[in-house]
């Protein structure tokens, strides 16, 4: 059975193709020798928090206390009666279990739920309250009236 000119054709490029890989593979293994060395698979990190391949300069080495380190958010005093806030209900719909209240202090209104009162509120009743944010805003909690 004779050969056709095409399997002819792959059966040289497959050869070249062969004798290109294994040059390759020569060629790094001949290259890798000298670099298989502690030096150079060193890794450092400059005062800038970037790899480098040279060591940091220990003239710019800053030395940092343990105690000073801070995680977290610092802690925040503050006065529980800073968070009660005093209002006037400006709209209360019975029916649908809502209204808004106009903080004193801040003229903001403020949105209130039924679930939210401690006593039944009419419009312009004054009220005293505390402000906790919600996922569309500030809603008031532990609605009391003013007596």
């Amino acid at each position: 059975m004779a050969e056709t000119w095409n399997k002819k054709e792959r059966e040289k490029k497959k050869q070249q193709n062969k004798k290109e890989k294994a040059e390759k593979k020569q060629e790094r293994k001949e290259n890798s020798k000298g670099t298989n060395n502690l030096e150079s698979m060193m890794a450092y990190i400059d005062e800038n928090g970037n790899l480098s391949s040279k060591p940091p300069d220990p003239k710019k080495k800053i030395i940092i206390n343990v105690e000073d380190i801070a995680l977290g958010v610092p802690r925040h005093e503050f006065n529980p009666d800073d968070l009660i806030r005093t209002g006037i209900i400006t709209h209360f719909n019975d029916a649908k279990g809502y209204g808004f209240i106009k903080d004193l202090q801040t003229q903001e209104s403020v949105f209130v739920h039924i679930n939210a009162l401690s006593e039944a509120v009419k419009e312009n009743n004054k009220v005293t309250f505390e402000v906790e944010m919600g996922p569309k805003g500030a809603n008031a909690i532990n609605v009391k009236l003013v007596k």
